[in-house]
């Protein structure tokens, strides 16, 4: 896994974090909401430009992500 990818768990856990449904990720990484589905499901990696826009948009929303196994919300 590359050092900017993430994995479907911790899409979905940063988005439980962040109260956030996948409609409202798929516009503010402006995918569709079918990309976040697949990749969460595990049906489908994003291509790296969309997995870029999926971790920036969750990370622009007040997350962190720790290594390859964890998120947790962006201390200031």
């Amino acid at each position: 896994m590359d050092i900017k990818s993430i994995s479907p768990g911790q899409c979905r856990a940063a988005r439980a974090l962040l109260d956030m449904d996948q409609n409202t990720l798929a516009a503010a990484a402006d995918v569709s909401r079918g990309v976040i589905i697949d990749f969460e499901k595990q049906r489908r990696v994003p291509g790296r430009n969309n997995l870029a826009a999926i971790r920036a948009a969750l990370e622009a929303a007040g997350v962190e992500f720790i290594d390859h196994s964890g998120v947790r919300i962006a201390s200031n």
